[in-house]
């Protein structure tokens, strides 16, 4: 087993993420297509929901990046 290495996100992404979920969407769903954990995903929501989205000093990913994160998660739940 290997460990996963720290993802991180931008406030664009994560807000998009919350969104989802507050406008109906399940937790469950939307974390497994964007390649997450169900509970970093209600963090978020959280997070969005008090408007302490984005903490300081965060890291920016770029959106190629996110879309390789997106996309080994995709293959990974199709590959089962």
């Amino acid at each position: 087993m290997f460990k996963v290495p720290h993802q991180v996100y931008t406030a664009e992404f994560k807000e998009a993420a919350a969104q989802r979920i507050k406008d109906g969407q399940g937790v469950s769903a939307v974390a497994r297509e964007l390649g997450m954990s169900t509970q970093t995903l209600r963090n978020w929501v959280k997070a969005f929901e008090a408007g302490k989205l984005n903490g300081p000093g965060a890291k920016v990913v770029t959106a190629e990046q996110m879309e390789l994160s997106r996309l080994r998660a995709e293959n990974k739940v199709s590959g089962q």
